[in-house]
């Protein structure tokens, strides 16, 4: 397999309903799909047997011989978000790994397409819509998108500021191998660790599609209500992958409010920063510094 789309849910049977159909839809062929549901009772596991012997996908070549890749799924009791990611990894067969949560759903049919056609980096990242109460919307402060189009890979800078979609990212499998899984102690941020974790100092490969948008999520998601353990978390992170991250005044530029016109005026202020070229120099050889180190 060259992809493995991987869904968690608990107790989201309309949102879960919308992915798997999202997924049933694609045009790309070579992919299975597995699902894992935290022992929901809410209708969730109906939703799932409606689909149990689903072919995500038909082709009929010369001898007419016809292949299909039915949903693999499980519901049983899990210990959160990451564990039931984890769970799926552990399953997954693919060479590229996509975590699409339930309640988000890819844009279109052709969209997988797109992203996995002669494309061959460690991590290859799309872009997302932000969905409020059925209204898309592209937040621009996201840092790895603020570039002009050319740029194709993500830099330390912004992964360290930045945020990133995770649910339009496909992960090469190999990267879990070698590098384990994801860290079930932190409740919203450890696909952010992990990434920061192989990107900085494991010199993973990245490729960008500024103009893909991949995934419509449903921004009333755990990580958009859960504001302040979301920053604890981060700063968690970066603790202990900087310990004097303070140089970088991470804490006085780095933090959510809920008024959005006050997160753009802080991105811009940041955008400034990212393009001074002393303090680039400074971030660069800090960065270096901490990976001669570890």
């Amino acid at each position: 397999m060259k992809l493995s789309i991987i869904t968690i849910n608990r107790n989201n049977a309309a949102g879960l309903l919308r992915t798997i159909e999202s997924v049933a839809s694609q045009t790309y062929i070579d992919f299975e799909y597995i699902l894992i549901d935290g022992a929901s009772t809410d209708g969730s596991v109906e939703v799932i047997k409606e689909f149990e012997n689903l072919k995500i996908w038909e082709f009929e070549n010369e001898s007419t011989i016809t292949k299909g890749t039915r949903l693999q799924w499980v519901s049983e009791p899990d210990a959160g978000i990451y564990n039931a990611m984890n769970k799926g990894i552990l399953k997954a067969k693919g060479e590229y790994l996509l975590f699409l949560n339930s309640g988000d759903w890819l844009v279109d049919e052709k969209v997988i397409q797109l992203i996995m056609d002669n494309n061959n980096e460690d991590i290859l990242i799309g872009n997302i819509y932000f969905v409020y109460n059925n209204t898309r919307v592209v937040n621009d402060y996201i840092g790895i998108y603020s570039n002009d189009n050319t740029e194709t890979s993500i830099s330390s800078l912004d992964l360290i500021f930045g945020v990133f979609p995770h649910n339009a990212c496909f992960f090469k499998r190999k990267l879990f191998d070698l590098y384990g899984l994801y860290d079930e102690s932190l409740k919203i941020v450890s696909d952010w660790k992990f990434m920061l974790d192989v990107i900085v100092f494991k010199n993973a490969t990245t490729k960008c599609f500024r103009n893909v948008f991949v995934t419509n999520f449903d921004a009333y998601g755990v990580s958009a209500i859960e504001k302040e353990i979301y920053q604890k978390e981060r700063e968690k992170v970066l603790n202990e992958f900087f310990p004097k991250i303070t140089l970088l005044d991470y804490k006085n530029y780095y933090r959510l409010h809920t008024d959005e016109q006050a997160n753009m005026k802080r991105y811009k202020e940041y955008m400034k920063l990212r393009n001074n070229k002393f303090y680039l120099f400074f971030i660069r050889t800090f960065l270096w510094i901490e990976r001669k180190r570890k």
